[in-house]
């Protein structure tokens, strides 16, 4: 049974995830529903407006306190940690993530790819990491799962650009912008230069595919049950990127996200279509 507190907060954090994870087989559901309130949590606490620096700080507290044997009280932490401890999460990928959010209390813009690669690797390829560990999947499967979790962070960075705006926050690279002669991504400012802002939202979704499909490459790693909610998350997760294409201003009138219908669809396709 999972515990109401996760469920919510999973539930509340990602409807793709969610509704994906719902596929997985009930042992396999708990570990990735714990794994997720964790993560959401976290990333809860920095994304608040205003933000919650000082309860992000103390929730890191707790977390290490329940690693060396003092239970939080919580079952998110608690969860997590039981679950880092049993499957032998390594606590260098935790570090890397509670380092990308920390980052999000203070770095709002990133000049170059390069400088972006070092918060996605914590707020999103070692979630991958985390996902392949509860799988038991091979070592060999890691650079896929990797792949796999930046990608899907950059569609997400590039759907939610009028949120983060919002949130005082430019995910999307300086030199990118400047590659497409943009000077900025407020809506005002784009809508006189369309053009260039389809040209560069469509660069940036074709980062996103390259990624996609290096991590695609790795299904082949998942046995068969495990894997189609995965398959399914990542279809949503390309269909939400040719929504965005097909109307890059798409994105500063609501939230591109699959409805619920649309990916029980896409499950049951699935199902069908990689029964072996």
């Amino acid at each position: 049974m999972i515990d109401r507190t996760i469920h919510e907060i999973f539930k509340r954090g990602s409807k793709t995830y969610f509704y994906s994870s719902l596929f997985f087989p009930p042992d396999v559901k708990a570990r990735v529903f714990s794994l997720y309130s964790f993560v959401r949590t976290a990333d809860d606490l920095v994304d608040s407006v205003p933000q919650r620096g000082d309860e992000f700080r103390a929730f890191i507290q707790r977390y290490r306190a329940a690693l060396r044997g003092t239970p939080a009280g919580d079952p998110v932490i608690d969860g997590f940690v039981s679950l880092q401890q049993e499957f032998g999460i390594d606590q260098a990928w935790v570090d890397a993530f509670l380092h990308s959010m920390e980052l999000d209390l203070s770095v709002h813009r990133y000049r170059t790819l390069e400088d972006l690669r070092v918060y996605l690797y914590g707020s999103a390829e070692v979630i991958g990491l985390m996902m392949a560990r509860l799988l038991g999947l091979s070592p060999r499967s890691y650079p896929a799962a990797c792949h796999l979790g930046r990608g899907m962070q950059y569609i997400n960075f590039i759907r939610d650009i009028a949120e983060d705006q919002m949130l005082g926050r430019l995910y999307m690279p300086e030199e990118e912008l400047e590659r497409f002669g943009l000077d900025s991504l407020e809506p005002e400012y784009l809508r006189q230069h369309p053009a260039a802002f389809s040209a560069f939202i469509r660069a940036q979704c074709t980062r996103y595919r390259r990624w996609q499909a290096l991590g695609e490459a790795g299904f082949r790693f998942i046995p068969w049950r495990m894997r189609l909610p995965i398959i399914t998350a990542s279809d949503m997760y390309a269909w939400t990127a040719r929504r965005i294409e097909r109307d890059p201003f798409v994105i500063f009138a609501h939230k591109v996200r699959p409805s619920v219908p649309r990916l029980v669809l896409r499950f049951a396709a699935n199902t069908v279509r990689t029964t072996p």
